[in-house]
């Protein structure tokens, strides 16, 4: 699997925060936004499998 840049703006205080947010966990703000997309993407493909697999079993 390759990479690929993805260049962003964002205003000074959202990066403040991020920068906040990622110094607490020991990461680097690009570590942390892409931990963060990655969880939310997992969160979405895991909500997915359930509403299909209850689909399936006929749970409402």
């Amino acid at each position: 699997m390759g990479t690929t840049v993805l260049s962003l703006r964002i205003d000074g205080q959202l990066l403040d925060r991020l920068r906040d947010h990622a110094a607490k966990r020991g990461m680097s703000v690009q570590d942390y936004v892409i931990g963060t997309l990655m969880r939310d993407d997992f969160d979405q493909r895991f909500q997915t499998a359930v509403e299909e697999t209850e689909k399936f079993y006929g749970v409402t």
